[in-house]
């Protein structure tokens, strides 16, 4: 009787347990919404109804002309097109460089070897702020200024958070499938190409996602390289709104920075399964 009491009472507790869980988790969610939900707001709100007190969360009267002076104001499909021309290549490069260094460091055994992965992980210790004046310098010195190339090549070089990030998936990969593309007479970058890129595929879309949204959202880098108004990117175009209508026009930005975050909602839904199941098969060795 005692036994099952007390296998009664822990059910109970864990189901409480849970249910707090499941609360906490959601009041966070709830909270870290409300920005994002205000913005959406106020985009379809006119110019009177946007700092009511108390907030009004649902507009009186929606209205798209925040969004037609956003376009007046800011061209900004032309500044989205201007950041997919450093997203793309950057991708390319970030993503099959670093999962080439990674199955390199987690398939072959060389000397030296946790020697260079120890000091290639240093390289993630130096924050950006610390390498920004002197890497600008030698862009500069180079003739890149005003130019997209220091935003683009050094991507060519691997990401030592996303080489660190593909070998411990790449270890979690059992030889056996290697080991049987080598009887088949086959070398070590057909092994790469066709075993371990098709089974890396949620990893590899993974940071395919991480690298979109760093250079999509990245203000600073593009701020120090790109003068030139039409290379502009979208976080350019949204810093300098308020400088280009000699106002804060409210209504107007929030509608711009909504129009900003569709590419990288969509992108997120649509491979959201990948990237979960890359997040998680990547912290298995870790």
């Amino acid at each position: 009787m005692g036994t099952n009491r007390g296998k009664k009472t822990g059910t109970h507790m864990g189901r409480v347990r849970l249910v707090l869980w499941y609360l906490v988790v959601t009041l966070g969610a709830v909270i870290m919404l409300l920005p994002f939900a205000w913005m959406i707001s106020t985009s379809f709100k006119a110019e009177n109804e946007i700092f009511t007190v108390p907030i009004r969360w649902l507009p009186s009267r929606i209205t798209l002309q925040n969004y037609v002076k956003a376009l007046e104001v800011v061209p900004i499909f032309k500044c989205m097109l201007n950041t997919l021309i450093i997203a793309i290549p950057k991708i390319v490069g970030e993503v099959f460089v670093s999962a080439l260094v990674a199955f390199g460091f987690a398939r072959f055994d060389f000397k030296g070897r946790n020697t260079m992965f120890m000091i290639m992980l240093a390289t993630m210790m130096l924050p950006y702020e610390v390498t920004m004046i002197p890497t600008f310098m030698v862009w500069s010195g180079l003739g890149f200024s005003d130019s997209y190339v220091p935003l683009v090549l050094p991507a060519f070089c691997g990401s030592a958070s996303f080489i660190f990030f593909l070998r411990m998936y790449f270890e979690t990969v059992p030889r056996d499938y290697e080991e049987a593309a080598w009887i088949d007479g086959a070398r070590n970058l057909t092994v790469f190409r066709t075993v371990f890129l098709p089974l890396a595929k949620p990893a590899l879309v993974t940071i395919c996602l991480w690298s979109f949204m760093g250079t999509w959202n990245d203000l600073l880098g593009q701020l120090i390289y790109i003068d030139s108004q039409e290379k502009y990117t979208i976080q350019l175009a949204l810093a300098s709104f308020s400088s280009m209508t000699g106002e804060t026009l409210w209504g107007p930005l929030m509608a711009a920075s909504f129009m900003a975050l569709i590419p990288v909602i969509a992108l997120l839904l649509y491979a959201q399964k990948y990237f979960m199941e890359g997040v998680k098969m990547g912290g298995i060795k870790g």
